[in-house]
């Protein structure tokens, strides 16, 4: 029996997985063994054993889809088995882990700098990569800006392409998102509150959420950068591809949405919809909860009877979903007043640390990743 930290989610009898996945009690020790279901020890009953109910769920999925190579084809990009070896994040039992450091924790101290180091091998110090010559390009998002700037590098004068580089665009990631020179000594959370915010806890906020936002395993954007890494693209033009896929409505494309539902929400009085699950809400990869949102709700103080924990709980109880990370950012971007679009900057900003890690690790492996296509 695999041991595991938290048996909150072992709920499961071994009738019950019998029955939902349509195997007998011996494949099912067979699982166990191998571990591919978790179980712990029946709180009632020493005999017999409780099961995890994430791993039964994917196990029913996994059996449901078949194991045809058009079906694994098919499950692996869509939520299913990993399709690229990484050293960079794992998600596991409702957490995740930056090269096996838990990411919450480290959120509580660490900069945006020191996790493009751990992830990326990067010196982010602030005056070792000033750009004092940097002037912002003039439009109203910080993802506009953002654009921007890494078009005129991916279309300029080459600076070279390796780590140094990496660095200095991460610093000029921060600042084309806050629309400001660069000052040479502040770190980026400080560069992201001095443009954007006169609130006193808006430093140790925007801290917390880039740190929470560097990097999420093989995510959509994760996979464009390093899909355009493994074809020789620059680092610029790797960048603009991850930043590209992260204004999809679906993934970072999110948040500004749910800024709009929370700004609805708040105007109806905290009135909602019981039926519909709003954006922001529901992750496949954490079932019970999604650590970043939870880590930002504390430090913003939604907890217990808080309007929006309120809200959230409300949301959860009526579609069985909790909030995702574009809830946690767009809380941050209504609770310090940031500019309209400053939420999604935020996730922009942190995750070039980890697309940047994930840039690099491609690089290494020295192979293209081009797939097969098959008809339905």
């Amino acid at each position: 029996m695999k041991k595991i930290d938290d048996g909150s989610f072992c709920t499961l009898s071994a009738a019950d997985v019998c029955a939902q996945v349509g195997i007998s009690r011996d494949t099912l020790y067979a699982y166990v063994s191998r571990g591919i279901v978790r179980a712990v020890a029946h709180p009632g009953d020493a005999r017999k054993s409780l099961y995890d109910r994430r791993d039964v769920a994917k196990l029913h999925d996994r059996k449901r889809r078949g194991r045809s190579r058009q079906s694994v084809a098919a499950s692996t990009i869509d939520w299913g088995e990993p399709i690229l070896v990484s050293g960079i994040t794992r998600i596991a039992d409702g957490q995740f882990y930056y090269r096996g450091h838990n990411a919450v924790e480290l959120s509580q101290t660490m900069t945006l700098e020191d996790a493009a180091g751990l992830l990326a091998g990067l010196r982010c110090d602030p005056v070792l990569n000033a750009v004092p010559d940097f002037v912002p390009a003039k439009h109203d998002l910080a993802l506009q800006r953002m654009v921007a700037m890494l078009a005129e590098l991916m279309t300029g004068s080459p600076r070279g392409d390796g780590r140094p580089i990496a660095a200095r665009i991460v610093r000029l990631g921060a600042l084309a998102a806050a629309g400001v020179s660069d000052d040479g000594k502040s770190p980026i959370h400080l560069v992201l509150a001095n443009a954007w915010s006169t609130h006193e806890n808006a430093p140790d906020l925007l801290r917390r959420a880039l740190v929470l936002c560097a990097d999420h395993e093989l995510n959509a954007s994760a996979y464009a950068v390093r899909v355009a890494a493994s074809a020789g693209a620059s680092i610029p033009a790797s960048l603009m591809a991850g930043l590209s896929t992260l204004s999809g409505t679906r993934h970072g494309g999110l948040t500004p949405r749910c800024r709009a539902w929370m700004d609805q929400v708040e105007k109806g009085g905290g009135k909602i919809d019981p039926d519909h699950v709003p954006p922001g809400f529901g992750h496949p990869l954490y079932p019970d909860g999604d650590p970043r949102t939870r880590a930002l709700m504390q430090a913003c103080g939604q907890t217990g009877d808080a309007f929006w924990a309120r809200i959230a709980n409300l949301v959860t109880q009526n579609t069985g979903q909790h909030p995702s990370l574009d809830f946690g950012l767009a809380l941050i971007e209504r609770e310090l007043r940031l500019p309209k679009g400053a939420g999604l900057g935020i996730f922009a900003v942190g995750r070039m640390a980890g697309w940047i890690a994930h840039l690099f690790e491609q690089r290494k492996s020295g192979k293209i990743i081009r797939p097969r296509a098959s008809v339905s």
